[in-house]
């Protein structure tokens, strides 16, 4: 009797241990970054491509020092191979630009499409072009930004269909468009922080089919108990004479709702609720009501300082980054809906360093549910790293 028990024990032991085993979030290191030609310090999202391979900028490293342009392809036995698809020039008076804090996109050519904070004719930063030529890419800067206005963006560029590039930097949010005589930059927006507008518009924006533009600032706002305010998330609508206007869809009040939004950009589902996090703790919704208002909701609380923003997965769930938390160095966490209205939050990796630290960027998901992320440090090279999780 006691060896069936024991067997049957053992086998519950095995049955159980292998499923949990296999529910369990898987997490890799694609690559870990030395800061030397491969670069380091990854600031930004990475982007998916069509054969599995992932792109990503670095700010420091590369053969000049300004960071690179890298893809990161699967090969067999779980191995990646890095390649340097552009190094930045980092000294003074180089009209390319250098130390990019942003991901990449791409056009329907397969051209890539990016920023960078610093460089550029004017030292200010530029918006560039990469477009493959065989094995090698061509860069082409297509706008350096000047002393005045539009500077030194952190956040990368999105597209529209018409190929137009929007994005934020300096303290406005700008429309880089492509004439006959190369490309023009129009300021839509600047936020000054007065009459409860925003400032500070470091996350980048995102487009809906009708063309707004939306996006939050780290400051401004109408709140005094964050001292510059606590922050807003507002739409852009174009305007028939050319203009755009804008509409605050929620002030920060740090009274529950949180504070100081991130760096990084919203999520818009299939129909139009906006989804972020505040870098004080919160993850959010905010709903468009059926006259013209919005309503705020708060999902969940988290701990780590959600830099990032959120990714959204098939089923609705939502995916971030932590910065900090864990036992040191941050997690990358799901939050999922439950019964009557609840959501779940549930923690896929917790960084110990060796592995990366501080994921600052939004994360990525591939057609098969993956998600890829990058680290600002950590890693065995020390300089972050580029990861996988699978849910």
């Amino acid at each position: 009797m006691r060896t069936n028990f024991m067997f049957s024990l053992l086998a519950l032991f095995v049955l159980t241990f292998g499923q949990t085993a296999l529910c369990a979030p898987k997490f890799r290191v694609l690559h870990a970054f030395t800061g030397g030609n491969d670069g380091g310090t990854l600031w930004g999202s990475l982007l998916v491509g069509n054969r599995g391979n992932v792109f990503g900028t670095t700010y420091y490293g590369g053969l000049y020092g300004g960071g690179t342009v890298f893809e990161l392809t699967p090969g067999t036995g779980g191995a990646w191979t890095l390649a340097d698809l552009h190094d930045f020039c980092s000294q003074s008076g180089c009209a390319d630009g250098s130390s990019s804090t942003a991901g990449m996109i791409f056009d329907t050519a397969g051209n890539l499409y990016g920023t960078t904070k610093l460089g550029g004719a004017y030292e200010r930063g530029t918006v560039l072009e990469l477009t493959p030529e065989g094995e090698t890419w061509d860069e082409n800067v297509l706008y350096s930004f000047t002393q005045d206005g539009v500077a030194a963006p952190y956040a990368g560029v999105v597209m529209d269909p018409s190929g137009n590039l929007f994005g934020t930097g300096g303290g406005w949010a700008y429309e880089l468009s492509s004439g006959f005589g190369g490309w023009t930059l129009t300021g839509l927006h600047i936020f000054t922080g007065e009459k409860g507008d925003g400032s500070g518009p470091l996350a980048g924006v995102i487009l809906d089919p009708t063309g707004n533009l939306y996006g939050t600032t780290e400051h401004g706002g109408s709140s005094n108990r964050c001292g510059g305010g606590c922050g807003t998330v507002y739409r852009l609508h174009p305007m028939p004479d050319g203009s755009w206007k804008e509409t605050i869809l929620h002030d920060f009040q740090d009274q529950g709702d949180g504070s100081f939004p991130g760096v990084g950009a919203l999520a818009r589902d299939k129909v139009g609720n906006l989804y972020g996090t505040a870098s004080s703790g919160t993850i959010f919704q905010l709903s468009p009501g059926a006259h013209g208002g919005w309503k705020f909701t708060v999902l969940d609380t988290i701990s780590g300082e959600p830099a990032a923003g959120v990714v959204i997965g098939k089923a609705g769930e939502l995916y971030g980054t932590t910065i900090a938390g864990g036992k040191c160095c941050g997690t990358v966490y799901k939050l999922s809906r439950g019964s009557k209205g609840k959501w779940k939050l549930t923690t896929l990796h917790t960084f110990l360093g060796f592995d990366g630290a501080q994921p600052d960027a939004n994360l990525v998901l591939d057609g098969k549910g993956n998600l890829y992320g990058t680290t600002a440090t950590g890693g065995a090279g020390g300089y972050g790293v580029a990861f996988e999780v699978t849910p």
